[in-house]
């Protein structure tokens, strides 16, 4: 827990300059919908609990600070770590369930997850899913509390549905509980529902196409995502081929049982599904932070085992934990060098919004101007933007001014082509 409370504060400050960005403008803007926008999906996914923490917290924080909105996905990903940490000890003991807990507290390959507020979405669902599988796996289970994590968990993402079919495994493989399956009937009836009421909508790109791809998204996926672990997703596939024969030595000795298999079809159903609609973007998309995070996740749930046969005593321990502590030490010099990235990143998108504030009451303002397609695409309609900050607060609000190449070419992209001001006309 101390671990944690200490990354997360690191990570915050490392935030402390951050700002809006991206997807999280499709949230701010002003909408026509209605109370209905809350059922939309968002890129396929429902986003109901991340629609209203958003909400929440525009209306009481506004867009003055960003931080509040980094402490709530921090906030998720603690709890995150502290349910692996309890789950993996419960099942090959405090010494690996320790080392899970480190791996995916720094973990940098999925960077997306930290250093993005907007994954609020998959890090919850993430949080919640490991809630149920943790209450599922007590000594006294109850079926309608991990019933309502896993309702939770799909309320904020998508991800959700696959702790829904490692808990549908479990259960369907182990016969004193199959009764229990139908605590998740209700819940499998609502996503469906969802679906083919809003869900649908969502969808993009081609099933053929998608699928001619999928085979190699989901071994990319299952690389980088395991190779993240140790903080070096270049060297993915040979971690990926190391990480299989370990499980299959483990399950030739002692035969997998009904958790250990439903995490690993979990697994592989997480790429396959997400590849059936995103693989026409390229197999390396799969590779992505916001993807690697849960996959990674799933990965430790499933090495415990593995990792609990190692030989943990004798001289072999130095040798382990020396190896866990370069794993720790890359992950987190990943996850700085993208703060870095990203630190800059945002200082773009600084210009671009003083550039917005310094062309709002220009006569020759486009009311179709596109701020920046590649850092704001989703600001499209500076009128729309000027509504949100009067109702939000403006988030370069008192920050030295930028005038550099990125506010002269924003403020360029404001204006009509060819317009003439009026004291430029005399």
């Amino acid at each position: 827990m101390a671990a944690a409370v200490a990354a997360c504060a690191a990570i915050l400050w490392l935030s402390r300059t951050f700002n809006f960005y991206f997807d999280e403008w499709t949230f701010i803007l002003p909408s026509d919908a209605g109370w209905t926008v809350y059922l939309q999906p968002h890129n396929e996914h429902p986003a109901m609990a991340l629609r209203v923490i958003y909400a929440v917290l525009l209306a009481t924080v506004g867009m003055r600070s960003y931080l509040p909105y980094m402490a709530v996905l921090l906030v998720l990903h603690a709890t995150s770590v502290v349910l692996l940490f309890e789950l993996v000890r419960r099942r090959a003991g405090d010494v690996i369930a320790i080392a899970a807990a480190l791996l995916l507290l720094v973990l940098g390959a999925g960077w997306e997850n930290l250093l993005w507020a907007f994954q609020i979405g998959f890090v919850g669902s993430v949080a919640f899913g490991l809630g149920a599988l943790l209450v599922m796996g007590a000594t006294t289970p109850r079926m309608w509390l991990a019933a309502l994590l896993l309702f939770g968990s799909l309320l904020f993402s998508g991800i959700g549905l696959f702790f829904l079919i490692a808990a549908a495994v479990w259960l369907g493989l182990t016969p004193g509980r199959r009764r229990e399956l139908a605590w998740l009937a209700p819940v499998a009836i609502v996503l469906i529902a969802w679906y083919l009421a809003y869900g649908r909508s969502g969808a993009t790109g081609s099933l053929t196409g998608n699928l001619q791809a999928l085979p190699l998204y989901v071994l990319w996926g299952l690389s980088a995502s395991v190779g993240g672990l140790i903080g070096q997703s270049v060297y993915g596939p040979a971690v990926l081929v190391l990480a299989l024969i370990a499980i299959a030595f483990t399950w030739r000795r002692h035969q997998p049982d009904a958790f250990a298999i439903g995490i690993a079809i979990a697994l592989i159903a997480f790429y396959a599904v997400i590849g059936i609609s995103r693989a026409q973007i390229g197999y390396q998309q799969s590779g992505a932070g916001r993807y690697v995070y849960e996959g990674a996740t799933l990965w430790l749930l499933l090495l415990a085992d593995a990792a609990r046969r190692l030989p943990w005593r004798g001289t072999w321990r130095p040798a382990l934990i020396a190896c866990l502590f370069l794993a720790c030490f890359s992950s987190s010099v990943l996850l700085y060098s993208w703060a870095l990235a990203k630190t800059a990143q945002m200082a773009r998108e600084a210009a671009d919004l003083q550039a917005l504030a310094a062309e709002r009451r220009d006569p020759c303002l486009n009311p179709d101007g596109a701020v920046d397609s590649l850092v704001l695409p989703q600001i499209s309609s500076p009128a729309a933007y000027y509504r949100a900050i009067d109702r939000y607060g403006d988030p370069e609000a008192g920050l030295p001014a930028i005038r550099n190449a990125d506010f002269d070419r924003a403020g360029t992209n404001l204006v009509k082509p060819g317009c003439v001001r009026p004291a430029e006309s005399l």
